[in-house]
């Protein structure tokens, strides 16, 4: 049985780092789902093209200064009357390196994109949603797993999660989740073959999830039908999880 995403019609959604990877592919889902949708990034020309494909709104915006994210939520509110969800997905795997030989400038960037930029969109949201809105931290495993030559990305990710979980608890009229997606057939996957530290790097390309999977997922949450899982995270990983959106292969 399909899922019912007809909530989303005319809801207006939010979604950072929307220049590639599973944000862009959130951007499609959700404007496929008949909502209106802003996108966040860095890259303007990314986010025209995709703005072209898609009727999304592009919001340039660099997600480490609090202000332009207040701005670009702003704009949500003005272009479309509100702001009903917003998805926590702008993120960054590099430096990949031991601790010991970690750039400090930066390890300083990727706290800034992974955490302090969840933190600065919910700053900017939590006061402007109406009862009943969403927001999704697109989390990852290695919040739970010590994996070599992440140390910025898991401390961000553990970070990013315990964020999520706080703004669960104090703000009980919103649905505040996290997504774990596993690992993605993405750009960042790339990089971290690339580096050739820990496991995850040896994964076969075969063995990594498209991220129109986490996308389906994001627009998922976004349903009262997912409304077991609110203040807790959602694993792609789980077998009936993805029996329950159908997503195979």
């Amino acid at each position: 049985m399909a899922i019912d995403l007809s909530s989303l019609r005319g809801k207006s959604v939010l979604v950072t780092g929307a220049s590639r990877g599973i944000g862009a592919e959130a951007v499609r889902a959700f404007v496929a789902a008949g909502a209106r949708v802003g996108m966040i990034a860095r890259d303007s020309g990314a986010l025209q093209t995709l703005a072209q494909d898609t009727g999304a709104l592009p919001i340039a915006c660099d997600i480490t200064d609090f202000a332009a994210v207040a701005q670009a939520v702003a704009q949500m509110q003005r272009q479309f009357g509100g702001l009903d969800v917003l998805v926590n997905n702008a993120g960054m795997i590099d430096p990949i390196a031991p601790l010991a030989q970690t750039d400090p400038e930066e390890f300083g960037r990727l706290i800034d994109i992974n955490l302090k930029g969840v933190f600065h969109g919910m700053r900017a949201a939590m006061p402007v949603l109406p009862d009943g809105g969403t927001i999704i931290t697109v989390g990852s495993g290695a919040a739970y797993n010590p994996l070599d030559g992440w140390g910025g990305y898991c401390s961000s990710k553990a970070g990013a999660w315990m964020l999520t979980r706080v703004a669960a608890k104090e703000a009980p009229h919103l649905r505040i989740m996290s997504l774990s997606p596993g690992t993605v057939a993405t750009d960042m996957q790339r990089n971290i073959r690339a580096s050739g530290i820990n496991p995850v790097s040896q994964l076969e390309w075969s063995a990594h999830i498209p991220p129109d999977w986490p996308a389906r997922a994001l627009a998922w949450m976004c349903t009262p039908d997912a409304d077991d899982w609110l203040g807790q995270e959602v694993s792609l990983r789980d077998e009936i999880i993805r029996k329950r959106l159908e997503l195979t292969g």
